[in-house]
């Protein structure tokens, strides 16, 4: 359903972004900061933090006539920009990274050899109708292009 409204990514200043995703939505604007839990050591303890999954930067949901708006938050710095236009995120785009984060976990898997050129099916990953492609394996690392959400996703592969 189109609203009028689209969704933008916007630049904050570093280690911003949930701060500018609640002001936001205090200014009655909609915003999504992407995050997972991961667990950090400091000297004395451990703890389960949320980290945002896009550094610097969060979406907004908002008509192009209000894009202004956002700049009245003080962490908000600039829209992205492709081909001279502000870039606009399809809304099942930004559905399949927030089901990627909250979804299912993984429960079972198997190992398959890998190849650069290789066409993968994401979907079992969370990624919903999205195929990626691996662009580059080193060690035991592999770099996956998904041309249709503009991401490379790095994955560490158990030997």
């Amino acid at each position: 359903m189109n609203d009028g409204k689209n969704w933008y990514v916007l630049y904050t200043r570093p280690r911003s972004e949930k701060k500018v995703a609640n002001q936001l939505q205090r200014m009655g604007l909609e915003s999504y900061c992407p995050v997972r839990k991961e667990m950090r050591q400091w000297s004395d303890r451990r703890k389960k933090v949320e980290v945002p999954v896009l550094p610097s930067m969060i979406l907004v949901h908002v008509p192009s006539k209000d894009r202004k708006k956002v700049f009245d938050c003080p962490n908000a710095v600039r829209y992205l920009f492709w081909e001279g236009q502000p870039a606009e995120v399809p809304e099942g785009e930004v559905k399949a990274l927030e089901q990627s984060l909250t979804g299912p976990r993984v429960i079972s898997h198997e190992s398959i050899p890998l190849r650069p050129g290789q066409h993968i099916d994401m979907t079992e990953w969370g990624f919903k109708n999205e195929e990626g492609r691996i662009k580059y394996m080193s060690g035991n690392h592999c770099w996956i292009v998904l041309k249709n959400i503009g991401m490379v996703v790095k994955l560490k592969i158990e030997k």
